[in-house]
């Protein structure tokens, strides 16, 4: 690892925020809705029904062929308020393991109910998936397939304890 001017990056943090982040009152609404769904890929549809829909307790919602690969199926998963988390499988081509690329995907961060968050904590620990507590509110580990996802109990909006929309 290369060594990084820390003071550099924060001013160059601060001039961008300065350029860019408009107050919350004068921001003009965002032309999306919202996420539809954010896709990743499985290798094995149904280890990852059990990952999701058992130990997440995210309810499976849908299974059908996904309409650009012959053979390949599109399944989604409820992530609550309307947002979808979808997986295609591509049977017969080598995808290769999962990697963070730039570019790529670092990881998914889905908000859940802090009760709720106590309750996955300890179901990742009974099905032997290694994670990682942090700060009390956030819980990092990888799915089946390598994808690194983040349950938190920070509220939509917010993030340790920063309004973020």
């Amino acid at each position: 690892m290369t060594s990084v001017d820390l003071d550099a990056v924060r001013q160059e943090r601060d001039r961008i925020r300065d350029a860019h982040l408009k107050p919350a009152g004068e921001r003009p609404a965002s032309s999306a809705r919202g996420l539809h769904h954010t896709a990743l890929i499985s290798s094995d549809v149904e280890r990852t029904v059990r990952f999701y829909q058992d130990v997440l307790e995210f309810p499976l919602t849908e299974l059908i062929e996904n309409r650009d690969y012959p053979g390949s199926s599109h399944f989604f998963f409820d992530i609550g308020n309307g947002n979808l988390l979808a997986f295609f499988d591509f049977p017969g081509l080598d995808v290769g393991p999962y990697a963070e690329v730039l570019g790529g995907l670092h990881h998914i961060a889905i908000s859940v109910d802090p009760e709720r968050w106590q309750r996955l904590v300890g179901k990742l620990a009974e099905a032997g998936v290694e994670h990682a507590v942090h700060s009390d509110v956030s819980v990092y580990f990888r799915d089946p397939d390598g994808a690194r996802i983040e349950l938190i109990a920070d509220p939509l909006g917010e993030m340790y304890g920063n309004t973020v929309l």
